[in-house]
């Protein structure tokens, strides 16, 4: 394996050779001096009306950036040749367009907007998706495996509606795993999601992309059978013949003899394969669209992140593949919030800008105010609210949510300005 420092400068090279074949195209608009943004998931595009509100709430209550989830199960919440559109638009015409209409009022009123996408989860174990255009539908092979099915799967064919059935019962009783995910291990998935943010920038004046579950459920996953085959041939070449044909018996019976012979070689096979996804997507960003910012939801301890959901986002920093960090702090715990931002903010390159992730969803108005507070003294270029829906729900938030942070807001600039 490289050196990290090798790595960092080898990403970085690559990142801004790249970008430096760009077609000559208008370049986004550039982030604020502090960003104020909303998180806004795809309930909130499934209507003109809807959409038309997340807009006016957000410029009325002084947010200057839109996050806006288009991308949200492998479906589409805008025009896409490439992936089914979302069926919570089933209701609407097939005009309309939410998110080119979100751009258009969100431009006008001077809000820069970011689409968000979630890079690989694709879809709910619950309800799987019925479009045969989907990427489950389409490409079951693409689907990540959690290492414990492994055996039990092995005489399913990856075609058979038992496969992803079978997967999907699984992920249904795991607490902690959200659906099901493409695996960016195999070439061809991972050409899948850059082409569709490819499509994205191509097709829409955005000020940015923002990635989402741009990680693995767990170190237990990807353990299909591409993925395992892709490192069998990243492996093969350095063997030894004797070693060769000794590894080839075990896997005969095994088809774990790769990844149990070379542990950390697996565990650094995935993290880089995640991170060269990462490097893709940002070229494909701003070789469309120059300048268009590059953001990724991350969790917020860095080695954690590396170790838990292989997402190395510290070397995604360091190496130029990100404009800003997110981390995702959701923690209802002042002091530990204000730790991980302080972490987050000291491990970044300088350049990169951390936009503190707030889950003010689980937060009282005060406790959502004293965290933007603390992400300001921590040094981040930002906040970010998760979630728009979630505040202006009448059943769900305390009343004038946004408001009262507007207020408490307005009433720290007015104070800092004073002390200038």
């Amino acid at each position: 394996m490289l050196p990290r420092r090798t790595v960092r400068l080898l990403l970085s090279l690559l990142a801004g050779g790249l970008a430096c074949l760009a077609p000559a195209v208008p370049a986004a608009g550039a982030a604020p001096d502090e960003v104020r943004g909303l998180w806004v998931v795809r309930s909130s595009l499934r209507s003109p009306v809807t959409v038309e509100r997340v807009v006016e709430d957000a410029a009325r209550h002084g947010f200057n950036t839109l996050l806006v989830q288009v991308r949200g199960r492998g479906d589409a919440y805008y025009d896409s040749p490439l992936e089914p559109r979302a069926a919570g638009l089933a209701q609407q015409p097939s005009a309309f367009d939410p998110l080119a209409l979100l751009i258009e009022r969100a431009h006008a009123a001077g809000l820069a907007v970011h689409g968000w996408v979630n890079v690989n989860l694709v879809a709910s174990a619950v309800d799987l998706p019925a479009s045969s255009r989907h990427v489950v539908n389409r490409h079951p092979e693409w689907v990540m495996v959690p290492r414990v099915l492994v055996q039990e799967l092995a005489a399913t064919p990856v075609d058979s509606p038992a496969y992803i059935g079978r997967i999907a019962r699984w992920t249904r009783a795991q607490p902690n795993v959200e659906g099901l995910y493409t695996t960016p291990l195999v070439p061809a998935a991972a050409d899948h999601v850059v082409t569709v943010v490819s499509d994205l920038m191509r097709r829409y004046p955005l000020d940015g992309v923002h990635l989402d579950y741009v990680r693995f459920p767990s170190p237990d996953f990807d353990y299909s059978r591409a993925a395992l085959a892709e490192f069998r041939a990243s492996v093969l070449p350095d063997l030894a013949p004797a070693e060769r044909e000794r590894l080839e018996r075990t896997l005969a019976v095994d088809p774990f003899a790769y990844v149990d012979f070379f542990p950390t070689r697996w565990g650094a096979f995935r993290r880089s394969r995640l991170t060269a996804l990462v490097m893709r997507l940002r070229t494909a960003a701003q070789t469309i669209r120059p300048g268009a910012f590059v953001s990724a939801a991350v969790y917020p301890d860095a080695t954690e992140a590396a170790t838990l959901k292989l997402q190395d986002w510290r070397l995604w920093a360091e190496g130029g593949l990100l404009d800003a960090v997110c981390p995702m702090a959701y923690t209802t715990d002042r002091a530990q919030f204000l730790r991980q931002i302080t972490d987050a903010a000291r491990v970044v390159a300088p350049g990169v800008a951390v936009w503190a992730g707030i889950g003010a969803y689980r937060l009282p108005p005060a406790d959502t105010i004293a965290n933007i507070g603390a992400a300001r003294s921590a040094g981040a270029a930002g906040f970010l609210l998760f979630s728009y829906d979630s505040l202006v729900d009448p059943a769900a938030s305390a009343p004038d949510y946004l408001g009262q942070i507007r207020r408490a807001v307005a009433a720290e600039d007015a104070s800092t300005a004073g002390m200038r």
